[in-house]
């Protein structure tokens, strides 16, 4: 029960527990893993039927990308092009400065860090003009730095290649981040599918900064109320009569400064709709 809808320049996250079936999904979209039931169509072609067709538009990381280190990053980058027809030497080049990699290219792959072999890892997987991306936990064993990286050069392949990217990962911060659309899975089965401001932004609670808080409460006695400090309460709202409700504040002279939607974290939503992050 998992059907994903990927347009293009999206990028989607698929999150969930551990055993959730994440990296089994991504196997079994790529023809890593036999299908038991089901099917899976990419781009109209059936992967049963067409592998090659469907297959075709397609490229992928799945856990860690493997090079023959002793050669340089251009050379491994050929090797996999001419996997491939009509792949010239100047979509090479194109791949190589579109993940930055121009001049560190020509040295050997052995010298690279983790951070530069992700980059040439994503170079492969574009060099054949895909129109999808899948990546099974991109960013992991990166430092901070080559975390940011990498979320800087997904989103410009997405909007410059037009490619649909899907990410699994079990990072919610680089999720957040990263994606426009989430899916979340538990158990083998998609629990919902959302675009990551709607999943977020849920409740009906506003963050309200006034000049004074003191007497907030027994001027609106029958609302629901939380003082949180001095300067600040939480109140919970219909957005058509929040407006309303600070109006009433001023009438009280107390002074209204700001009025924020209080939205979720990733973490919070994905935590509510699954119980905890436990192995099933």
């Amino acid at each position: 029960n998992v059907s994903i809808d990927l347009k293009k320049s999206e990028i989607l996250g698929i999150i969930g527990p551990n055993g959730a079936g994440k990296t089994t999904t991504i196997k079994l979209i790529l023809g890593l893993q036999s299908l038991t039931s089901g099917r899976v169509l990419i781009n109209g072609y059936d992967l049963k039927k067409d592998f090659k067709k469907a297959i075709e538009r397609v490229g992928a990381i799945v856990e860690n990308p493997d090079f023959y280190t002793y050669l340089s990053g251009y050379r491994n980058l050929k090797l996999v092009a001419d996997l491939y027809p009509n792949i010239d030497n100047k979509r090479i080049d194109e791949v190589v400065k579109l993940v930055g990699l121009e001049n560190r290219i020509k040295d050997s792959v052995s010298k690279y860090s983790l951070g530069m072999k992700q980059r040439l890892g994503i170079a492969t997987a574009i060099i054949n003009k895909p129109n999808l991306l899948i990546l099974d936990e991109p960013t992991n064993g990166l430092d901070p730095e080559g975390i940011a990286e990498l979320r800087k050069l997904l989103k410009t392949i997405s909007s410059e290649e037009n490619i649909g990217i899907i990410i699994s990962s079990h990072n919610l911060s680089e999720i957040d981040s990263i994606c426009t659309k989430v899916c979340i899975m538990q158990k083998g089965e998609l629990i919902e599918e959302n675009d990551i401001y709607n999943l977020k932004e849920e409740n009906d609670k506003y963050i309200i900064k006034v000049n004074d808080t003191n007497n907030v409460k027994r001027i609106m006695k029958n609302e629901k109320i939380d003082v949180i400090d001095n300067n600040t309460i939480l109140v919970e709202k219909d957005k058509e009569d929040i407006f309303s409700f600070a109006k009433k504040l001023d009438k009280e002279n107390i002074k209204v400064y700001e009025i924020i939607k209080e939205t979720k974290t990733l973490e919070e939503a994905f935590l509510e709709r699954t119980g905890g992050n436990k192995i099933d």
